[in-house]
C-alpha cells in the first residue's frame, strides 16, 4: 500500500515538473520558436483548433519564424490568432505564408520576464509540496487504520520528503536554464 503511494506522488509530481516546462517554454526569449503556439487557437472549419493543426511552423533564421498554412483559406484566421495573442509580434502576410520576425528583447523587458518564470517556478514548486502533503496524510490514514508498522511509515514519509526536494531540484534547475536563456543577448 505504501508502494501504491509512493508511485501515485512520483506520477503527480513528474506531471508538475513537465508542466513547468511547459510553461517556460511559453516564454519568448528572443528566438524564433513553435513553442510559443502551443497553446494558441484559431476558429476555423467552424471549431476551435490549434494553431499547430492549421499549419506548419519552420525557422530560416534565429529570430523569424515561417507559418505555413496547411489551407490558404486559414491564412488571415491564423494570422488574427497571432495578432490576438498579443505577443508583441508583427505578422507579416504575403498571400501564402505568414513571417514573424521577432524582436531583440530589451534588458526591462528580460527581467520581467524572469519575473514571470519565477512565479511559474513558484507555481509548481508549490504543486510539488502539496502532492507531498497529500501524500504524507495518506502514509498517516494508513497508520492509524492499522496494519503498518509505525516504522515503514516513517521510511515512507523520509521518501515521499526526498522524492518532493527531487522533484523541486529539476524545476529549480529548468528555472535556472530559462532564465539563463532569457538574459543571453
Amino acid at each position: 500500500m505504501i508502494d501504491l503511494i509512493l508511485e501515485e506522488a512520483i506520477e503527480k509530481m513528474d506531471a508538475a515538473v513537465d508542466h513547468a516546462r511547459r510553461e517556460f517554454s511559453t516564454i519568448r526569449t528572443g528566438r524564433a520558436s513553435s513553442a510559443l503556439f502551443e497553446r494558441l487557437t484559431a476558429e476555423a472549419y467552424g471549431v476551435e483548433m490549434k494553431l499547430q493543426e492549421l499549419a506548419s511552423f519552420s525557422v530560416p533564421e534565429a529570430r523569424q519564424l515561417v507559418v505555413t498554412p496547411h489551407d490558404a483559406a486559414n491564412l488571415d484566421t491564423i494570422e488574427r490568432a497571432i495578432i490576438n495573442a498579443n505577443m508583441g509580434l508583427n505578422p507579416s502576410n504575403d498571400g501564402r505564408v505568414i513571417r514573424l520576425n521577432f524582436p531583440q528583447l530589451t534588458e526591462e523587458r528580460r527581467r520581467e520576464l524572469v519575473k514571470v518564470v519565477r512565479a511559474m517556478a513558484e507555481e509548481a514548486k508549490q504543486r510539488v509540496n502539496g502532492v507531498r502533503r497529500g501524500a504524507r496524510k495518506e502514509l498517516e490514514d494508513l497508520e492509524h487504520d492499522g496494519g503498518v508498522s509505525k516504522n515503514d511509515i516513517q521510511r515512507g514519509e523520509d521518501r515521499v520528503d526526498a522524492l518532493k526536494d527531487e522533484h523541486i531540484a529539476k524545476i529549480e534547475s529548468a528555472q535556472a536554464q530559462k532564465e539563463k536563456e532569457l538574459m543571453e543577448v
